[in-house]
């Protein structure tokens, strides 16, 4: 049997935040997850349920969850920063929570301005209180460079990654290079340890900055790793990383486990026709590579 590797679409949350200018319709949003749908894709992070005013583009995350409700199969994820977000994520019937917060102190401070020791206390409330039969994935931005602080050392991350762990036995838990700065040796290394010590729960989201993504991918894959985040059209990056562009390309990871004989169950002609509608929305910087390929658009 093949081997399978799960494709966690973050296009409409984390490839739509960081867009300035005009917001994108809430129409637009659902047509792209209903694209990404077509295309196969069965978890999504379909927005945040953080204030309009910090992240513009995440408004009505509720009606877009509304919406994801209405197609069979779809795994709905939310980013959930606080008690607010946590319990609308809750009343509005989100099948997965995302809870995040940062190795680093510099990030965090810009992102959540807190130290780490106070949105660890919270988050942890947060797991415990999360009800039963609802999906947890504890997001740890900058796990290998901070654009504050630099390259992160390995010491400083796993720390926080053991107390995670021991919050929840069954936790999905995905470690963020979130400026793309990272190297496939450093990727490998942080998963060979997180996997032999803590057992296979482990995600990778990771951008394209430095043209590295898809190579840390396969790192993280050759290390154990089975959940990818990506984006389709590779738009994306954190508002709060300066220099981070987009996130590694959905298109271009799934033509990568093609050509390795991995299983993503993704329609690569109805995934093409979501990556060329996520690169089109305005304001979007679309990245990675397969989309404009000749010879992709025709493999079937």
């Amino acid at each position: 049997m093949p081997e399978t590797a799960i494709i966690s679409e973050v296009a409409p949350r984390d490839g739509i935040q960081s867009i300035t200018g005009a917001l994108v319709t809430t129409e637009a949003k659902i047509a792209l997850i209903q694209a990404c749908y077509d295309a196969g894709l069965r978890r999504m992070e379909v927005g945040s349920f953080v204030s309009p005013k910090a992240i513009p583009q995440m408004a009505q995350t509720e009606v877009v969850l509304a919406a994801c409700k209405r197609m069979p199969g779809l795994e709905s994820t939310v980013l959930v920063p606080n008690r607010r977000g946590f319990d609308s994520a809750i009343e509005h019937g989100a099948d997965r929570l995302g809870f995040f917060m940062s190795a680093t102190a510099g990030h965090n401070k810009a992102n959540l301005n807190r130290t780490r020791e106070e949105s660890f206390d919270e988050l942890a409330k947060l797991v415990r209180d999360t009800p039963k039969g609802t999906k947890i994935r504890f997001n740890l931005s900058c796990v290998f460079h901070c654009p504050f602080d630099g390259v992160v050392p390995e010491a400083e991350v796993l720390p926080w990654v053991e107390r995670i762990v021991a919050l929840d036995p069954d936790m999905e838990i995905a470690l963020a290079d979130t400026t793309g700065n990272a190297s496939p040796d450093q990727v490998s290394r942080i998963f060979r340890h997180a996997i032999g010590a803590w057992g296979n729960r482990f995600a990778f989201h990771g951008h394209d900055t430095y043209g590295m993504g898809v190579a840390n991918v396969s790192a993280a894959w050759e290390a154990g790793c089975r959940v990818f985040d990506s984006a389709a059209g590779g738009i994306g990056g954190c508002p709060f990383a300066p220099g981070a562009t987009g996130n590694v390309a959905t298109e271009d990871l799934a033509w990568m486990f093609r050509r390795m004989g991995v299983t993503t169950g993704i329609d690569w002609n109805r995934l093409l026709v979501a990556a060329d509608m996520a690169a089109a929305i305005p304001g979007a910087v679309p990245g990675g590579r397969m989309r404009a390929v000749p010879a992709a658009r025709q493999a079937a």
